[in-house]
């Protein structure tokens, strides 16, 4: 059997009980080992055959993958985060399938969301905004014209940009043109819930000199919106005016949907 595990944003606690339990029944463990944080391994057995996903093709991971089920033995793949967030997996799950090979998916914490816990920040905002677009800027990996940076900005919606980093300046001025104000507050967080973590804040006029400041590069998100400034509506859920399945307001008002 085959486990592909989310091992959570860096922060060896914020890996799932699940997760962990594999982690520690594993005969065969084969990790990303450029992303994902090597302390998330601990508790793994003795004897458990490690191997480090940085320096493999996709044939070799399918080879350890394929001779471990041969020899009954149980097979952890460690990606970080969560494996659905561009984690290659799909081309893995696929060659399992054609060889026969079972297979199961654990997720686990995003970046994305260990990034909105450390800058304390809400997505979705009422009266700010209730989508959020998780994206990339093109790079080796192409993306889809009508998922152009720019298009996408056109939303106005809180915008989680993975993989561009590198590329801030860009990145920010692709966003004004596609419709972000230019005082629109954003921020940069390096390898969040990491010891290390770092948090550049500004706008999109000044962050990315901010972020060359800082000397971060790599292995950061980009988050944009309203959401990340003060201003925003109350919630209606917890409205003593506001009824809805739960609890019956103050004024008698039917029940409405959130």
């Amino acid at each position: 059997m085959v486990y592909f595990i989310g091992a959570g944003p860096g922060d060896p606690e914020l890996i799932t009980v699940k997760a962990k339990r594999m982690i520690e029944k594993a005969d065969i463990i084969i990790y990303a080992g450029s992303l994902v944080n090597p302390q998330v391994l601990h508790g793994a057995k003795p004897q458990a055959e490690i191997h480090n996903s940085a320096s493999m093709t996709l044939p070799q991971v399918i080879e350890v993958m394929a001779e471990g089920e041969r020899a009954g033995k149980l097979t952890v793949r460690v990606h970080t985060g969560d494996p659905s967030l561009y984690g290659a997996i799909r081309e893995q799950m696929a060659e399992l399938e054609r060889l026969g090979i079972p297979y199961e998916v654990v997720p686990g914490v995003s970046s994305f969301l260990a990034a909105a816990a450390s800058l304390k920040r809400e997505y979705t905002l009422p009266g700010v905004s209730q989508t959020v677009i998780l994206t990339r800027m093109e790079g080796r990996t192409p993306v889809p014209e009508r998922e152009q940076i720019e298009k996408l900005a056109g939303h106005g919606a809180t915008m989680v940009i993975f993989l561009s980093a590198g590329r801030i300046h860009e990145l920010c001025s692709r966003l004004q043109r596609g419709g972000y104000e230019p005082d629109t507050p954003a921020a940069v967080v390096y390898k969040a819930s990491w010891k290390d973590e770092k948090i550049v804040r500004g706008t999109l006029e000044d962050l990315a000199e901010r972020v060359r400041s800082a000397g971060i590069q790599r292995t950061a998100l980009v988050v944009v919106g309203g959401f990340l400034g003060d201003d925003f509506c109350l919630s209606r859920l917890y409205d003593e005016s506001f009824s809805h399945g739960y609890r019956t307001s103050g004024t008698g008002s039917d029940k409405e949907s959130l």
